[in-house]
């Protein structure tokens, strides 16, 4: 398969319609067409279910779109990553959230400029989920990451904390008072909808709560009371007097990792890494 047919198919995949793929690749539809069959004919199996009204995907297409989406990703991470690595200057680009991690990330940048053979290191500061998303495709070369929020599949990682998480609700709610509170109790509260972060390739999932990209933005929908959430135990001292927290004894508790693709052999990451693990 060429990486062209791979863009093509995820386009129409993704739209489920020939005519705004085709828009979106800046192209004809006929040719379009031609090329996703010609595509399953070379595979031998059907990847679309097309009628007269919608087209669906098979099985076998949507195995296609998680693997294609997979392999652009390596081509366009190898292509930035070999740019960078020609660059006269070298660096070393590190994404993280923004507002999380900022007593690690300070100690972290500090201890590494001390480093004998230290390169610059450019931050990438992003919302919940674009870390890794930046690592995949390598606008990053090294990210600070948080399971179970984040996936590491397909990188390798060191373990460096890891903390409870709390809830946070708007201070006049009837729970705000509560020594405590379990991950039902703040479920059924359907006065107060959990918000949607978008996923790290920018969609958001489905759901009743308001879609936010920063904790700003978030913060400021608790205190209106609009919105609840659940996060770690650390970021308390980014909240205000209109907001309550209230620990959450069964949440899953959170693990701030730093993760680096498996086959990278770039010095300035090991030593990064290497100084992330003694802190």
């Amino acid at each position: 398969m060429e990486t062209r047919e791979l863009r093509y198919f995820v386009a129409v995949a993704e739209e489920l319609h020939f005519g705004r793929a085709a828009e979106r690749l800046a192209m004809a539809q006929p040719p379009l067409s031609r090329a996703i069959q010609q595509l399953e004919r070379r595979l031998g199996v059907v990847l679309l279910h097309r009628t007269t009204r919608a087209i669906t995907l098979t099985e076998a297409g949507s195995v296609l779109l998680r693997e294609a989406r997979t392999a652009l990703d390596a081509v366009e991470a190898a292509e930035r990553r070999t740019r960078r690595a020609a660059a006269d200057q070298p660096r070393v680009v590190l994404a993280a959230k923004a507002g999380a991690s900022t007593e690690l990330l300070s100690k972290l940048l500090d201890a590494y400029a001390a480093e004998p053979g230290a390169v610059a290191v450019e931050m990438m500061l992003c919302g919940p989920g674009e870390p890794e998303g930046l690592l995949r495709t390598g606008r990053a070369d090294v990210a600070l990451l948080h399971r179970p929020y984040d996936t590491t599949a397909g990188f390798d990682t060191e373990e460096l904390h890891t903390e409870q998480q709390v809830a946070v609700l708007p201070a006049g709610h009837p729970l705000a008072n509560r020594a405590q509170l379990s991950l039902d109790e703040i479920n059924s509260q359907t006065d107060l909808p959990l918000p949607r972060w978008p996923r790290w390739d920018g969609t958001y999932p489905d759901g009743p709560g308001p879609q936010v990209r920063d904790q700003t933005q978030l913060f400021q929908l608790i205190a209106l009371g609009l919105a609840r959430v659940v996060m770690p135990e650390s970021l308390r001292d980014q909240l205000g007097d209109d907001h309550a927290i209230v620990p959450v004894p069964d949440a899953p508790a959170v693990t701030t990792v730093i993760a680096w693709p498996p086959h990278s052999r770039s010095k300035a990451v090991a030593d990064l890494v290497h100084t992330a693990t003694r802190l």
